[in-house]
């Protein structure tokens, strides 16, 4: 297990009801989610989080790995009294929020994957070899400059994690709404291995890149809206096909 430590995780709260936690993507920060924020605050009490290393949060010592992130998020949540969270994740965010899911089910309420990869694998070969490349050169250099270190760590989040089973998914009892782009980095394939192997969950894929929630905001949040309401947004159809 790890060390303890005084470590606390910053995060943008805005908002009252039910918890609605918003994890970011590698190398960004809960500024990521400027066009969710103040949207979903009006009927949910929204925390963005600043992940270990990112943002305002600090590094903090020890590993540096997506499951050192999950048991950062249940001690923030546990620090904030949060049980029964919608908790969204996107891109390595995603891929925190699917761990944690599988390790601590009894915190979510609903969960959100935006973008998110089961293994290094699921990252189309065009976007995935130039970040295989980029650490192994990072790596080099970071013997003789420290101040590469840091590259070096988010870059291995990449290249090295996570590794989750297909099946592992199918004992996942929480709702759960699966969400990418078009022209996402992650293979359309791999997304929707992932919402298949997930029992009842939703499919949606949005018109746009990765980085949807960010470039396309108005329908990524309808989208999310509608599938915390229960509701199905008919051009969902369509779109999933």
């Amino acid at each position: 297990m790890y060390a303890k430590e005084k470590f606390q995780l910053y995060s943008i709260q805005k908002g009252t009801g039910t918890p609605m936690v918003l994890l970011h993507g590698n190398g960004e920060s809960s500024a990521y989610f400027s066009h969710q924020i103040d949207y979903f605050s009006r009927n949910y009490r929204v925390a963005a989080v600043d992940t270990r290393g990112h943002g305002k949060s600090p590094r903090g010592e020890g590993v540096f790995t997506l499951n050192r992130f999950v048991e950062d998020l249940k001690q923030f949540l546990d620090e904030n009294g949060f049980r029964k969270i919608i908790l969204l994740g996107f891109s390595d965010g995603g891929n925190i929020a699917l761990l944690f899911a599988l390790k601590y089910p009894e915190y979510l309420e609903k969960l959100i994957l935006n973008g998110a990869n089961l293994s290094p694998s699921g990252v189309r070969l065009s976007i995935q070899a130039p970040i295989v490349l980029g650490y192994a050169l990072v790596s080099v250099v970071a013997f003789f400059d420290k101040k590469l270190i840091r590259k070096k760590e988010m870059l291995g989040l990449m290249v090295k994690e996570p590794h989750i089973r297909p099946e592992a998914l199918r004992k996942l009892a929480v709702p759960t709404f699966v969400i990418a782009g078009t022209r996402d980095m992650i293979r359309e394939k791999h997304t929707r291995k992932i919402q298949e192997n997930i029992p009842g969950s939703r499919l949606c894929l949005l018109e746009g890149s990765h980085f949807i929630a960010n470039e396309n905001p108005e329908a990524f949040n309808r989208a999310v809206e509608m599938f915390l309401e229960g509701k199905t947004d008919p051009a969902e159809e369509r779109r999933k096909k």
